[in-house]
C-alpha cells in the first residue's frame, strides 16, 4: 500500500508544477507522460484510480464528476486564475506532507 500521496496533473496544468514538485521528491505524472493527451476527463480519472494518484486540475468538470459520486483517489482543484505557480506547488506540497492517500480518497481539496 502506498503511504505517500502521488499526483497526476491533467492537461490543463502547467508542466512546471510537476517540475517543482519533483524538486521536492514528489511522485508526479503528467497527462502527456501518461499518453493521455486529448483523453476525456473520465479517462483521466480512470488512470488516476488505476495508479492511485490524486488528480491535480483546473478543470471544473472534475468537480462535477466528484459531486456525482465517482470513486477517486482525490482531486486537488486550483482555479485557473489568481494563483502563482509557486503558490500551487506550495499547496500541493502541503497536501503531500499532511495527508495519507486514504485521507484524500474521494476528497476534493481547493487550492
Amino acid at each position: 500500500m502506498v503511504r505517500t500521496i502521488r499526483f497526476h496533473l491533467d492537461e490543463n496544468c502547467d508542466p512546471r508544477i510537476a517540475a517543482g514538485l519533483r524538486l521536492h521528491g514528489v511522485d508526479v505524472t503528467t497527462t502527456p507522460e501518461a499518453g493521455l493527451l486529448k483523453a476525456s476527463d473520465e479517462e483521466q480519472l480512470a488512470y488516476a484510480v488505476a495508479h492511485g494518484r490524486v488528480v491535480v486540475t483546473q478543470d471544473t468538470d472534475f468537480l462535477r464528476i466528484a459531486a456525482a459520486g465517482h470513486e477517486s483517489p482525490g482531486i486537488a482543484f486550483s482555479p485557473a486564475q489568481g494563483r502563482s505557480l509557486g503558490q500551487v506547488i506550495r499547496d500541493l506540497l502541503l497536501i503531500w506532507e499532511l495527508y495519507e492517500p486514504e485521507e484524500m480518497r474521494n476528497r476534493v481539496e481547493f487550492l
